[in-house]
């Protein structure tokens, strides 16, 4: 359907109709072209993917990079976790080593002073520094 009106017929226009001022188009409007709409093409827009590109580049490098120092990071931590187990078992079996010779030493404390001349104590006794008194060996008391 059109947008324009219908001629009117005398007597079918109502009366009491207050008439307007005539519209006027303005330079370049409507009028001067002879339609009212026109099919315009929208203009062509030059668009590179370059940009897009290289943003995903930039973010693949960053991801390799950052997978790459977590790994170093975590490959030297493995090294020295490595090396300082074996220097805990090092350290165990120096410690081990050692309680060995004590035991040894103790069990021939006995002989090694018998062969420098001592003799057993017949009544020893030992000084409490907390009761600030002489406490025998015999004696059941703990503090």
């Amino acid at each position: 359907m059109s947008a324009l009106r219908a001629p009117a017929t005398p007597g079918t226009r109502p009366a009491a109709a207050p008439r307007r001022a005539p519209l006027t188009s303005l330079p370049g409007g409507a009028d001067d072209r002879g339609r009212r709409l026109d099919a315009v093409r929208a203009p062509l827009q030059a668009t590179s993917g370059v940009p897009f590109l290289v943003l995903c580049a930039v973010i693949l490098a960053a991801a390799l990079l950052a997978a790459l120092l977590l790994n170093t990071s975590m490959a030297r931590g493995s090294y020295e976790a490595s090396r300082l187990q074996a220097e805990v078992g090092q350290v165990a079996q120096d410690v081990q080593t050692q309680q060995e010779k004590l035991r040894a030493a103790e069990s021939s404390l006995a002989e090694r002073a018998t062969k420098l001349g001592m003799v057993p104590a017949e009544d020893p006794t030992m000084i409490s520094v907390e009761k600030r008194a002489k406490v025998g060996i015999g004696d059941t008391e703990t503090p």
